[in-house]
């Protein structure tokens, strides 16, 4: 009996080629899923269209597993709690997708009888890290298999065999980009942006293109460190990202082009969109100003980092990321309030105001007008206490170790 294999399959040009390399070179039979994690929002073609495509390749099934809700509310929730930017700049969007899809991709194979899952990522890629690490805390007894890390075909060549077993892949030799979206955004690579120097084209950008040249304001409302509400309308998650995505995005706002250094050592020109990702992080971020205590603030700024490192490398499942889950979550308990955004093309957004009725700020105490309730004569003992020590270094031994000043 061949070996039967749960691909994770996305409709384009490398998992459709190696549904049928995989048959081909392997002998294997492949169950094709495909997990929407919100990758239809901007997509011309239907999941229909897709199957066609699976079966066509050689696909003995298809399967689409509707996780959309589940990514916002599981997913992107968390990384929303944790202001997850890697490098300080991107928000995850396909690493935060992965773990969403392995989690899918063990459930199918334990219902198809599948010893092994398949992805079609290449062996400097990020994805591969996120597929195999995933699936190994989820399910250490199934085999992943890594078909692009083994055929040692370009896409181009890829396109060439697609044609050849006559798969309707929309992808051509001309129109080469690698794209990988879902709610939280877009990721866009390949083609003329693999050129550092180079200006990314236009072409590719569907959810940052100018509509709206109109400045607008919006109000974000969150509860315990989630937005809830747009202009107090209430919603659930994966709408409000949406919704955001649009508006926001209709502005320009929301493109990152950026060099990031990839797991496996190696830097990659990366282009995404995200405006809803970015809108949101950077109002909760702000919200977070007003109502974290300053140690708590900066300790979680701290971890942040160490966060969106762990999810980057594929740690989703791991004991690391589970215990810092719960430091953010703890923190979230008085994260309430209103954030207002200013949005202007071409892809500019501000935060404009916020408020809380959790908030630490105290007009009283920083104001210095007449109103001002703070006691200025107690913070003479404070800073003579404070500086102490650095005022007896500098007494016994500062001044034997300074550098002479040069005329």
């Amino acid at each position: 009996m061949a070996k039967r294999v749960v691909l994770a399959y996305s409709g384009g040009l490398d998992t459709s080629v190696a549904v049928r390399w995989m048959i081909e070179e392997w002998g294997v039979e492949v169950v094709c899923v495909l997990v929407n994690v919100g990758q239809d929002a901007e997509s011309s073609e239907s999941f229909d269209d897709i199957k066609v495509r699976a079966l066509a390749a050689g696909a003995m099934d298809f399967v689409v597993v509707d996780a959309r809700e589940e990514m916002a509310d599981d997913f992107c929730a968390k990384a929303i709690v944790a202001n997850a930017r890697y490098e300080g700049k991107y928000p995850l969007v396909s690493a935060l997708s992965r773990p969403v899809i392995v989690r899918h991709l063990v459930d199918q194979a334990r219902k198809f009888d599948a010893q092994a899952v398949a992805h079609g990522c290449t062996g400097k890629g990020n994805d591969q890290v996120r597929f195999e690490v995933g699936t190994h805390a989820l399910a250490p007894d199934l085999e992943v298999l890594a078909p692009a890390r083994n055929w040692g075909m370009t896409r181009a060549d890829s396109v060439d065999y697609a044609e050849k077993w006559e798969i309707p892949i929309r992808a051509s030799k001309e129109k080469i980009y690698s794209i990988d979206e879902n709610l939280w955004g877009r990721a866009i690579e390949c083609g003329a942006m693999e050129d550092p120097w180079a200006a990314p084209p236009e072409e590719p950008y569907t959810l940052t293109r100018v509509t709206n040249s109109e400045p607008f304001e919006v109000t974000v409302s969150f509860e315990a460190g989630l937005p809830v509400a747009l202009d107090g309308v209430a919603l659930s998650l994966a709408d409000l990202i949406k919704t955001l995505n649009h508006r926001a995005g209709a502005t320009g706002f929301g493109r990152l082009d950026m060099v990031e250094n990839r797991r496996v050592g190696i830097k990659s020109r990366e282009v995404y969109e995200c405006p809803g990702a970015l809108a949101i992080i950077g109002a909760h971020a702000d919200l977070e100003d007003l109502t974290l205590e300053r140690e708590v603030h900066h300790e979680k700024a701290r971890l942040e980092t160490r966060w969106a490192e762990l999810v980057y490398d594929g740690m989703w499942f791991s004991p690391l990321k589970e215990a810092l889950d719960a430091f953010m979550q703890e923190t979230q308990r008085h994260v309430s309030g209103d954030v207002r955004l200013r949005f202007e093309a071409p892809g500019l957004m501000r935060v404009v105001g916020r408020r809380s009725p959790e908030a630490l700020y105290d007009y009283g105490l920083a104001t210095y007008d007449a109103a001002d309730t703070f006691q200025h004569a107690d913070s003479e003992g404070y800073f003579k206490i404070y500086g102490l020590g650095v005022k007896t270094w500098a007494a016994r031994q500062g001044a034997k170790n300074a550098t002479p000043t040069k005329s």
